[in-house]
């Protein structure tokens, strides 16, 4: 198991958002200018819903792990095992999700890719069965 050592402050409980994710999560945006970046950390087992960033051009999200051990999956594909300094490029229209490993917690910076007409479409939960077939 990896060290934990946090890069960027933790922020606090990301409640605006927690009807999109199963366990804690917290949000430390870092940056609302230019270009938005979050520091999220999971806590262990802690993972988002399958979403979609929509955009008529551009768009999309770039994932920059920071700490700990997590997961990233596109629909249809096999799970990612993720850590500190791993990049993931999600294109606009890819429906995904991502979060911690269930026995480690886990950061990365989410920065959203600018784009015109940007939004992100939040789906159904990662189920347990799936979640439950990591490794």
């Amino acid at each position: 198991m990896n060290e934990w050592k946090e890069i960027f402050p933790r922020g606090n409980e990301n409640t605006a958002f927690a009807q999109y994710f199963i366990g804690k999560s917290y949000l430390n945006m870092l940056s609302v200018e230019q270009v938005n970046i979050g520091n999220v950390t999971f806590e262990p087992g802690c993972r988002n819903n399958w979403n979609i960033h929509h955009a008529k051009s551009g768009g999309g999200q770039i994932l920059l792990c920071t700490a700990g051990r997590g997961y990233y999956q596109e629909w249809n594909k096999e799970p990612r095992e993720l850590h500190p300094g791993d990049v993931v490029n999600i294109p606009a229209g890819v429906k995904h999700w991502h979060g911690a490993a269930p026995d480690s917690w886990f950061s990365h910076l989410a920065i959203e890719v600018p784009g015109e007409e940007t939004k992100n479409e939040w789906c159904e939960p990662v189920s347990d069965k799936e979640y439950g077939a990591l490794k």
